[in-house]
């Protein structure tokens, strides 16, 4: 017989979101139940985020030694061991992985049920042998990547994000389908460990950011040997000799982009099958389940959070979301959602980082009332001791000084960008981080020196200079 547990609040999927909402629910004094059918940390520890990085920080380690020689130190080519790359990937997964273990959210008092859930009423799922009754229920099941719809595709192997990672040889010539920063991020990391790498897209790279910043990726993405090809149409994809072959089309004529390996970067798909979301009232679409700015679903005794529930898919959005349904399903109390200071970063190199309006869309909004304050890079000093001059710092300024956005492209551009995200977040004047003191000699300081620039019209002026010759006579 079916044991049949009764809880406040049950939690479907161990990502990243999941977890956040299970562990803090816990902590503070609420029943959890947290049902997980596959790995426990979910896209992010396993397939996302954290291998990702992994290996950029494998392909960066290759890199500086490949260009130490500008520093005087010796630089040459080094040995890719691409196996040993693969194990330092799997061993930083490995060392995460406790911080999000059956074991460890056990001992937070949560209730680990590692089978796949369905809904078999509005307050009701059945999971491996429990049935689970709750107050409170979230949807956490994320997302995977999407197949697009090119003709070909099911007949060839090819790799995603899920897959890509288990790689013990390097490949010899990966080609991508998807500029995003999923495929912009895997195309420098494989051609720094040394493999040709060739990038396809049917728009151009990086479409959700700035199209200066974006330049500045393309172009040291292109130095450094990855081919790029914008604005292609892809009529097919047919097995090679050596691997999967991408047929283009360009009018009456078709071209051949064959490599040893295919990966497709094009996009992501919400996990909502196998969840029965219709025996419990709950609406979804192609974008995944339908939410209001409290993360209740059409069923309001449901939420879902993270890459499930649409929009920004991030880590840090997931967590976010979180605490929003804490809120709602432990204190009750009405907490909304708030998109307007959402930071996002592409991890190539230069890094690419965003957060509020970028120009464009504040243009659109604001109109004249806008003013664009750049900072480069290359005025830096830290920048200059590192050799890492690329890039530059774009603020956004709407009326009265208000801090609409930033974009940064540059080294660090992830870590600077939280500056930005605070002043957004909070409602800030330029004023404020104009007016900051920041550490010499660092990166940070192209803020600073970025936010000081709205003043110097006015401060080195006409009327500034009459002012101060004025005074300048005084005794």
């Amino acid at each position: 017989m079916a044991e049949t547990i009764e809880t406040d609040l049950c939690v479907i999927g161990a990502g990243s979101g999941g977890l956040s909402v299970a562990a803090g629910a816990s902590q503070m004094g609420a029943r959890v139940v947290l049902i997980e059918k596959g790995k426990m940390g979910g896209d992010c520890l396993n397939t996302g985020c954290v291998p990702s990085k992994s290996l950029i920080a494998a392909a960066h380690a290759a890199d500086t030694m490949r260009r130490s020689d500008v520093f005087g130190v010796n630089g040459h080519a080094p040995e890719v061991r691409f196996q040993a790359v693969h194990d330092h990937v799997h061993g930083v997964i490995a060392a995460i992985a406790p911080n999000d273990s059956v074991e460890r959210f056990e001992g937070l008092g949560v209730r680990v049920i590692k089978a796949e859930a369905r809904f078999t009423g509005p307050t009701e799922l059945v999971a491996g042998d429990a049935r689970v009754r709750a107050k409170r229920i979230v949807v956490a099941t994320g997302s995977r990547a999407a197949a697009p719809p090119i003709p070909g595709l099911a007949d060839v192997p090819y790799l995603t994000n899920e897959t890509i990672f288990d790689l013990t040889e390097r490949p010899e010539h990966l080609v991508i389908i998807g500029g995003g920063p999923i495929g912009c991020e895997m195309a420098q990391a494989h051609r720094r460990l040394g493999a040709r790498v060739t990038v396809l897209d049917l728009g151009k790279i990086l479409p959700k950011d700035d199209p200066e910043a974006v330049a500045v990726v393309r172009d040291r993405l292109t130095r450094e040997g990855v081919a790029i090809r914008e604005g292609i149409k892809i009529e097919r994809i047919e097995a090679g000799n050596e691997g999967p072959a991408v047929v283009l089309r360009d009018g009456d004529t078709e071209t051949r982009v064959g490599g040893s390996h295919l990966l497709v970067a094009a996009g992501r798909k919400p996990n909502v099958e196998g969840l029965n979301l219709e025996t419990a009232g709950i609406e979804y679409g192609p974008r995944g389940i339908t939410v209001d700015a409290r993360l209740r679903t059409s069923n309001k005794k449901v939420f879902a959070v993270g890459d499930v529930a649409g929009g920004f898919q991030f880590t840090h959005m997931a967590a976010y979301h979180a605490g929003i349904v804490i809120r709602n399903t432990v204190f009750r109390l009405p907490a909304k959602v708030d998109y307007s200071a959402v930071p996002w970063v592409t991890y190539t190199d230069p890094e690419l980082a965003q957060v509020g309006l970028n120009e464009g869309a504040a243009r659109d909004k604001h109109g004249e009332a806008v003013r664009v304050l750049t900072w480069p890079f290359a005025e830096n000093d830290r920048a200059q001791t590192e050799r890492a001059t690329e890039g530059r710092i774009k603020v956004i300024v709407g009326r009265r000084g208000k801090v609409l956005g930033a974009t940064v492209v540059g080294r660090h551009a992830g870590e600077i960008i939280g500056t930005w995200a605070l002043a957004v977040s909070a409602g800030l004047k330029i004023k404020s981080v104009a007016n900051m003191i920041v550490p010499y000699p660092t990166l940070g300081e192209v803020s600073k020196r970025a936010a000081g620039s709205y003043y110097t019209d006015t401060l080195f002026g006409p009327r500034t200079r009459k002012i101060v010759s004025w005074l300048q006579r005084l005794p």
